[in-house]
């Protein structure tokens, strides 16, 4: 029976947890366990298991709500260590200069999209942030071009953020978003060339070293922040991964204006 003790002498520490306020338990019903000078540590340690054992016998729900007292305080730790980074992040992420921002410029709260071109998700959610631009005048986008689906990602990644030089971003952008099937290679230039874009200078400016510069701030952004699908979010503090309508956005964005007025 000691042996017994001594295998869960290692989850005591996640044990214990669940005994926390469980009234008349074994293990807070018995008398405390002697710690006087003479006691062995390895004999009170061996005890102590004991009373947790025979606790769990009685009460075998002590395992469970110890395991979820433990993934709740895992999430609330990890929750905080994403909003400390994010404001860490925050010159990169709402004020990089190489982003491109849709809606109000000099809005009141931030929305910033991880999105791929070949993403269907992306696809669904582009005309819940387009809603969300016109029906809140300040708010403002910043458009994270993430391209993770492969080659034809980055190349269409590559042909929108160009098409900003030309003042043609948002109509690539939509454009791209609307297109329902998988991108193939030279997809995206036929559809800038589509919508009458200069053709050679798109080339060109594909090639830049701030797009390289664009994408890379992108996936470093989001492997801090263990962003690792499309669509994904950050509003204010919080990350708000996959598909989100209009609504949802802007009950977000309405929570950080409140917040900024505390």
């Amino acid at each position: 029976m000691k042996s017994t003790y001594k295998n869960i002498l290692g989850a005591l520490p996640l044990l214990s947890l669940g005994m926390v306020g469980l009234a008349g338990t074994p293990a807070t019903a018995q008398s405390p366990i002697n710690t006087g000078p003479a006691t062995d540590y390895v004999d009170y340690q061996e005890e102590f298991a004991q009373r947790v054992y025979e606790a769990i016998l009685a009460n075998p729900q002590i395992v469970f709500e110890a395991i979820d007292i433990a993934r709740e305080q895992e999430a609330a730790e990890k929750a905080a260590e994403r909003k400390d980074l994010i404001q860490k992040l925050s010159p990169m992420l709402v004020e990089d200069p190489n982003a491109i921002v849709l809606g109000n410029p000099d809005g009141d709260v931030t929305v910033v999209e991880f999105y791929d071109y070949n993403c269907p998700y992306c696809k669904k959610a582009s005309p819940e942030v387009k809603a969300l631009i016109a029906a809140d005048a300040n708010v403002r986008v910043v458009m994270r071009e993430f391209p993770v689906l492969g080659p034809t990602s980055d190349e269409a990644a590559r042909v929108a953020l160009a098409s900003h030089a030309q003042g043609r971003f948002e109509d690539v952008h939509h454009a791209l978003m609307e297109h329902k099937e998988r991108l193939k290679e030279g997809d995206a230039l036929r559809i800038a060339e589509d919508l009458g874009l200069n053709m050679g200078l798109l080339e060109q400016d594909m090639e830049v070293e701030d797009i390289d510069r664009h994408i890379d701030i992108s996936k470093e952004i989001a492997r801090i922040l263990g962003i690792n699908g499309t669509p994904s979010f950050v509003i204010g503090t919080e990350i708000v991964p996959g598909l989100a309508d209009v609504d949802r956005l802007q009950e977000l964005v309405d929570a950080v204006r409140d917040d900024n007025k505390e």
